[in-house]
């Protein structure tokens, strides 16, 4: 049986661009193109987890807002329960702590770029 993960996302809109990130080269989603986050733990609330995450994977705070979507994906090893939220930038320098590297991006742009299955439904969305 495969593992089940819950994770929740943040979409930082800038303009006409979304914040995305490369995840590190490893794993079943290495180098894949994402909207950052992590998982939840024990006695968060999604939006605490995701406040929480991003202030570690990228050092700046961030004020979540509306639910965007949840999104179910079974990848080859495991399967993901996908909680996606929008979220504004409150304070903090960028500076990724888990990601190859970062981008804004337009939905048009996002596109050319390879991310990772379970994120796609969230750029329909947008």
């Amino acid at each position: 049986m495969k593992k089940q993960i819950e994770v929740v996302a943040a979409v930082i809109k800038k303009g006409n661009k979304y914040f995305a990130a490369q995840r590190k080269d490893q794993g079943e989603l290495a180098r894949k193109w994402e909207f950052p986050g992590g998982k939840v733990e024990p006695g968060e609330t999604p939006q605490e987890a995701l406040a929480r995450e991003i202030k570690e994977e990228l050092n700046v705070e961030i004020k979540v807002t509306d639910f965007l979507t949840t999104v179910v994906h079974e990848y080859n090893s495991f399967i993901i329960t996908l909680h996606a939220y929008f979220a504004e930038y409150v304070s903090g320098e960028f500076k990724p702590n888990e990601h190859l590297d970062t981008k804004f991006l337009t939905k048009e742009e996002m596109a050319d770029y390879d991310f990772a299955a379970a994120d796609l439904p969230i750029i329909e969305k947008l």
